[in-house]
């Protein structure tokens, strides 16, 4: 966070970020002619800020008189300084409504200061160091970006997040210079984010009565395509109303135009499905049975199984998809399907009933987001890294992403593979190269297994790393390109080698599941820069060649295992090629 736009306390510590302990920057130089007074009015101004910071990061300065609990930790402050800058401190402690301590210290509880919204302990944090020093800190990392490597989190939901908690933080603790700067800081985030994400800004704005931030957002949400369902339950009354009678207006705007084709809302589908809503609210999926029984109203048409997904209880999604009525792939009308929906929510129960019905991890949003990217935009890295302590609740966040990116692994080219469009031909391409490579490193460790397993499934082996032994046949050979080939015929071609590779992978996960797990592992871990053994310095070369040969060892001594099962299982390790053969065959002789 650049600190270079942002106004200065009613402390005035100007320039503070050019000293450090207390201690002269030499970069600072007194400009020909500048008044020397003032020079030194600013350095001694940055040694009283750097003191002051002593207090709170020092444990040898601990002379804190007063506690604030946040997230269950105790935050040491001082009355008199909290007091001198914040009104609502001043007012705090001059009622004297904590509780206090044997050493006679006054004890609040954070939520008890808060009317309403959330401030963590970071952002706490961050927000005494401006109150103590005049200097506004960079947010931390752990609490303010995402765990997804890909996104440069100018908007993401974390970095949203922490501004809002440091909103709420100076708007109730009353600094109103933090104020003007987090409302400025907000307003940069509305026109980036989703607009799901623009709603937790619309929610402080709202509660700390900034006009200008929530004219911006409730623009933003009127302009979306956010339904009025959603609206409805995230939203206070009064918001509702006014998207609501903006959208009305637009409408009519939009029926006076001649050139725009205004969809068509039938009064008595739209109640019959708000009926269907309010039974999945109150839990009554029996009631839910009765009102499907009564019209011809669906529960796809309905939305009740994305509807109970992101605001019922799991138990809830879990009766609604044992009816068997509702398509658990659907996607509502802004294009998310119901995973999609599931890791919005990140319930790691809702996640796991959705995917052993079926639900398909691969399926893209409109903007190319996957159920698991979701996931990782929404999760801070404190919480994904955290480590759970016995007889403690696991860590929801982690077990998302991990449930997600397990599935994608076990099967990454689930979906749909009937769409004939370029965005399918380029997606395919993606899922085959990821195959063509499997296989390829399978071939490198034990080839005779794997090229029976090829042969079986009549797939013949490309790699698009220099290295691998590659047969070149047209039929496989991604790069090459037919210029009289239709976007159909590519795609049929493409199915046609996902679907063998599909088989020898498969196969291998049947008979060499050891193998397969490493393999796997590999893949996600790996794979980017270790084919290319000969490229880098000395040294790093040194080290790709050990760790080649490490996941060299961990194979085949997955294999030795797999072997080893074979045995036990009354096959022997030198029939365990011809079992293989025996058992496919036998299994497309029942087929036939």
């Amino acid at each position: 966070m650049a600190n270079s736009a942002e106004p200065s306390s009613s402390l005035s510590f100007t320039l503070s970020s050019h000293l450090s302990n207390g201690s002269v920057s030499h970069n600072i130089c007194p400009s020909f002619g500048a008044d020397p007074g003032h020079n030194l009015d600013v350095i001694s101004l940055s040694k009283l800020s750097s003191n002051l910071e002593q207090l709170l990061i020092d444990p040898a300065c601990d002379y804190s008189d007063a506690e604030i609990i946040v997230e269950e930790i105790p935050v040491g402050v001082h009355q008199c300084i909290l007091a001198s800058r914040s009104k609502f401190f001043h007012e705090l402690f001059k009622s004297e409504k904590g509780s206090s301590d044997k050493e006679g210290k006054l004890k609040y509880s954070m939520s008890d200061l808060l009317p309403y919204g959330n401030v963590g302990y970071e952002a706490f944090q961050i927000f005494l160091g401006y109150v103590y020093t005049g200097k506004l800190k960079p947010s931390p990392m752990e609490v303010s970006t995402c765990v997804d490597n890909v996104c440069a989190h100018a908007a993401c939901r974390p970095a949203i997040n922490f501004a809002v908690e440091l909103m709420y933080a100076s708007s109730i603790f009353q600094i109103p210079e933090l104020v003007s700067l987090f409302q400025r800081r907000l307003l940069n985030f509305v026109g980036k984010a989703l607009v799901e994400d623009v709603i937790p800004i619309l929610m402080v704005a709202f509660h700390c009565k900034l006009s200008q931030l929530v004219t911006q957002c409730v623009d933003r949400v009127v302009r979306s395509d956010i339904d009025q369902i959603s609206i409805e339950k995230e939203l206070p009354y009064e918001l509702v109303e006014k998207v609501k009678l903006l959208r009305q207006n637009q409408q009519q705007d939009m029926e006076t135009d001649a050139s725009v084709d205004v969809p068509v809302v039938d009064p008595l589908c739209l109640k019959r499905i708000t009926r269907i809503h309010k039974a999945l609210d109150s839990d009554d999926v029996e009631l839910v049975k009765l009102l499907l029984n009564e019209s011809d109203i669906t529960l796809d048409k309905a939305n009740a199984l994305h509807y109970a997904t992101a605001y019922c209880d799991p138990k809830v999604v879990s009766e609604v998809l044992s009816l068997g009525l509702a398509d658990v792939n659907l996607r509502n009308s802004r294009g998310y399907s119901v995973l999609h929906i599931a890791a919005m929510r990140k319930e790691p129960s809702i996640i796991v009933s959705l995917l052993s019905k079926g639900a398909c991890a691969s399926d893209l949003t409109s903007d190319g987001q996957s159920a698991v990217s979701i996931c990782r935009r929404l999760t801070r890295p404190k919480d994904y890294h955290a480590k759970t302590e016995q007889g403690k609740e696991t860590n929801k966040d982690r077990i998302c992403i991990d449930v997600l990116e397990r599935e994608m692994r076990r099967n990454p080219l689930a979906g749909d593979a009937t769409t004939s469009s370029h965005t399918m031909a380029d997606d395919l391409h993606m899922k085959l190269l990821y195959l063509e490579n499997r296989v390829a490193f399978a071939r490198l460790f034990f080839p005779s297994e794997a090229k029976l397993a090829m042969d079986i499934a009549h797939a013949e082996t490309t790699s698009e790393f220099a290295g691998l032994s590659a047969s070149k046949g047209s039929n496989g050979n991604l790069r090459e390109v037919d210029l009289n080939e239709t976007p159909i015929v590519q795609n049929k071609r493409l199915l046609s080698r996902m679907e063998a590779l599909m088989k020898t992978v498969e196969m291998g996960r049947r008979y060499f599941p050891h193998c397969s797990e490493v393999l796997d592992k590999f893949m996600e871990d790996d794979l980017p820069d270790l084919f290319y053994l000969e490229k880098g310095t000395q040294e790093e070369q040194r080290i790709k060649r050990t760790r080649f040969m490490e996941l060299k060892d961990d194979v085949h001594k997955a294999f030795t295992k797999d072997k080893a099962e074979f045995s036990r299982s009354g096959i022997s390790s030198s029939s365990s090629s011809s079992s293989l053969r025996d058992s496919v065959h036998y299994n497309k002789a029942r087929k036939v």
